[in-house]
């Protein structure tokens, strides 16, 4: 075999073992309701990103950005993974903030300095994540699909130690 033919089947072979695990998946669409949460799931992690990014250049406070980056990063990630199978499954998403969101961002696009920190950390880190929580634990207790359930399960420790450092900062700002 020459060498190049060598080198097409191993990559061949590693294609292949990349695209095994999303096969694995697609063995079952999802069930409407199950449809629906990775749809919700994909919806939270689109505003994270979104108004983290936001945060990033409105902000001065140096915890503030930094817990932004840490949005932007970590909700990139699930955001990867939510996608990954949703195309497993057959499922569309969302490529955008929903109503609710976009509204958030019109706010807070007019705040400013602390005002604006305060909004960001009181509503995308708070009271976001607490949702998303719950979002988590509902679809871990009732979806039907076994890798939707993982998924969240993969997800939730993440939101959580989120939830905990956006209340801690939240108290921080309180304070000053």
């Amino acid at each position: 075999m020459k060498r190049s033919q060598r080198r097409f089947a191993a990559s061949l072979a590693i294609v292949s073992s990349l695209l095994a695990v999303p096969a694995a998946w697609a063995a079952d669409k999802l069930a409407g309701a199950d449809a629906s949460m990775l749809k919700d799931i994909a919806q939270a992690n689109i505003a994270e990103v979104e108004s983290g990014k936001m945060a990033l250049d409105k902000s001065s406070n140096a915890e503030v950005k930094k817990f932004a980056q840490m949005m932007v990063d970590d909700h990139s990630k699930g955001l990867a993974d939510v996608k990954m199978l949703a195309s497993a499954k057959g499922t569309e998403l969302p490529d955008s903030p929903d109503a609710k969101h976009k509204a958030v961002a019109l706010e807070f696009k007019a705040l400013s300095g602390g005002m604006f920190d305060s909004r960001y950390v009181k509503q995308a880190g708070v009271g976001d994540h607490e949702a998303t929580e719950k979002l988590l634990k509902k679809t871990q207790a009732e979806a039907k699909d076994a890798d939707l359930k993982a998924l969240a399960g993969k997800m939730l420790p993440v939101v959580q130690t989120h939830l905990q450092h956006a209340r801690t900062l939240e108290a921080g700002l309180a304070k000053k």
